[in-house]
């Protein structure tokens, strides 16, 4: 192994160590849920926003309540309903009759994890007002930008569009979560634990046990984990065949309507990288792209009217990409 990489791996064995702790203390909540839970890690990691779409009751909003109750930051749930307006998110100008002078409000959205609880609930003029907040990390209120606070991260739960009163998030939203994660039912056993667990009349409690100085030194190095260029080379064709299936020797063009955007590139480094890092390794392989691209690019992929006649998702396209491009 080449010393430079031996280096970042000693570095990432140390800075990972509150990675275990965060885990052993969320789960003492939350049952099972491995993917999910290591996403949300990635998420913390990579700095990047994640979407979890699923049913109701399937612990979504534990989940991220009780991440965030074991990080040392602030934390802000918001409810999204059909009446919330923009400014209860991110704030307004208030006039003060005495002086005649005006002060900013600033809203929930000024906080370090942010649980948008049903984000699907409210409608698109709502959910924009997210938009400059995950990209930029900034808000505007009247003609004052204000910096959000280090780390932030938006955690935002949904049920699937198909159920009633709910509205599809706006493509430029959708595009800003890193990863979009679907949940799904517990094991049996795992549900047996969870009815043992919920049922006794004393709920489980954790305690912050990481603080925000560990996440953004964690976050210092996986910037750092050595890609390979072969590696990179490949998360870009898996992003190119999206656009153009048939130089990849994929028959599925008349499925797409459009392939995934140049995020999906950044973003398929970045998580890869981190989940070598959950994994204590130096260095990013095939196999880290592979784990994460499902989640990178199932909302980036756009289906035609065709697929959804064929009853084709976006997962399924994603896993043939994954089948037909070439491994490094």
């Amino acid at each position: 192994m080449h010393p430079e990489i031996e280096a970042i791996q000693d570095r990432v064995q140390t800075e990972s160590e509150f990675c275990r702790k965060l885990i052993d203390e969320i789960g003492k909540v939350i049952v099972g849920q491995t993917y999910l839970v290591e996403r949300l890690l990635i998420g913390l990691l990579a700095d990047g926003h994640l979407l979890l779409e699923g049913v109701p009751g399937l612990a979504k909003t534990l989940a991220v309540s009780t991440l965030a109750a074991a990080l040392q930051a602030g934390f802000r749930r918001l409810q999204f309903t059909p009446d919330l307006l923009p400014a209860d998110i991110i704030g307004t100008v208030i006039y003060n009759a005495g002086d005649g002078t005006f002060s900013t409000k600033k809203g929930p959205i000024f906080s370090n994890i942010i649980l948008a609880d049903e984000i699907n609930r409210a409608p698109a003029k709502v959910q924009s007002a997210l938009l400059e907040a995950m990209q930029e990390r900034q808000v505007t209120i009247s003609d004052t930008t204000h910096l959000l606070p280090v780390p932030f991260l938006v955690l935002a739960t949904q049920n699937p569009i198909e159920q009633e009163g709910t509205y599809p998030l706006p493509e430029a939203q959708v595009d800003r979560f890193m990863l979009k994660l679907v949940v799904d039912y517990p094991s049996k056993v795992e549900e047996r634990k969870i009815m043992d667990r919920m049922t006794v009349g004393k709920t489980p409690t954790v305690k912050a046990v990481v603080n925000p100085e560990d996440i953004l030194r964690a976050r210092k190095v996986v910037t750092e984990i050595y890609i390979d260029d072969k590696v990179k080379d490949y998360i870009v064709d898996i992003v190119f065949a999206s656009r153009n299936p048939e130089a990849y020797g994929l028959d599925i063009k008349d499925l797409i309507s459009y392939g995934a955007s140049p995020r999906a590139s950044i973003y398929l480094n970045l998580a890869a990288k981190a989940h070598a890092f959950l994994r204590g390794r130096g260095f990013v392989t095939p196999e880290d792209v592979k784990s994460i691209g499902l989640d990178v690019l199932r909302h980036r992929i756009l289906v035609s009217y065709e697929a959804e006649a064929e009853e084709i998702t976006s997962d399924e396209i994603v896993r043939r990409i994954f089948d037909q491009v070439e491994v490094p």
